[in-house]
């Protein structure tokens, strides 16, 4: 019966997002003016089958992980993720865990931002959404599962980046992960996943071990960033970080000042970039 209500929930949600709403493209004969379910599958990084069989009611266990992912997909109220969590059977996150949701309220101002370059990610660095600019610009995170979405993971795992620091510039960007990472745990010491995270990172990073150990103090703030982009090269873009206080959340802006060629190659990037992830 839940599994049944559970995809009754997720078509009735998917049916009522414009996909242009989610920075879509349209085009074609669409039988609903909402989102198809390879759209879903696509803005939250799961596979369309496994869309399908939860609709269906042929998988009827996802993970919290995907229930939140599908959440932020479907834009769905506090209320409604709660709902949606308890079909799927589990808890919703409480106080103690770091916040993932991301409010129609957030929600509508990224939709403003479709020419710009936007990634939103929780208190302990992990990706909740990026735009298709954000992917253009940095790679499409799509596929990135679990700990391959924390930006702390990558940097001090040796993901590979398009960002090119200096000497300096490196040592100031850890030093603020670190700082926040700790200061992050401090507000949510009961959350298993976050421990989890620092605890992998210490045993695999010297360096952040380093760093936790000499108990760095600091955060991360605005920048300006060198990214070597394989389509139109080098561009050095303004990286403002916006703080959601309620939620939260980060907001990651990557701008130009107009007229310079780096506000040119952004602006070819929404035309190069942005097609190859249609």
């Amino acid at each position: 019966m839940t599994a049944t209500e559970l995809g009754r929930a997720l078509r009735r949600w998917r049916d009522r997002v414009a996909p242009e709403a989610a920075g879509l493209p349209v085009g074609g004969q669409r039988r609903a003016a909402g989102l198809r379910r390879e759209e879903l599958a696509l803005l939250a990084g799961i596979s369309v089958d496994y869309v399908t069989r939860l609709e269906q009611g042929r998988a009827t266990s996802p993970s919290g992980q995907v229930v939140e992912a599908l959440a932020r997909a479907l834009r769905l109220s506090g209320d409604e993720r709660a709902y949606l969590f308890q079909l799927a059977g589990l808890a919703p996150p409480g106080p103690d865990t770091v916040p993932a949701h991301i409010t129609p309220s957030v929600q509508r101002l990224l939709d403003r931002l479709v020419d710009t370059p936007v990634g939103v990610t929780d208190a302990a660095h992990t990706l909740l959404l990026a735009n298709p600019m954000y992917a253009a610009l940095m790679g499409d995170p799509h596929g990135r599962r679990g700990f391959e979405r924390n930006g702390a993971w990558r940097n001090f795992r040796g993901a590979p980046t398009r960002v090119r620091h200096t000497p300096e510039e490196r040592r100031a960007f850890e030093i603020g992960m670190v700082s926040e990472l700790r200061a992050t745990a401090a507000r949510y010491p009961a959350d298993c996943q976050l421990r989890h995270l620092i605890s992998e990172l210490r045993a695999s990073s010297e360096r952040f071990a380093q760093l936790w150990d000499a108990g760095v103090v600091g955060r991360l703030e605005a920048s300006r960033k060198t990214i070597e982009h394989p389509q139109v090269g080098l561009l050095t873009l303004d990286c403002d970080l916006l703080r959601v206080e309620g939620n939260d959340l980060r907001i990651l802006v990557y701008s130009a000042e107009p007229g310079t060629e780096a506000a040119e190659k952004l602006a070819l990037l929404a035309v190069l970039g942005t097609r190859s992830l249609l």
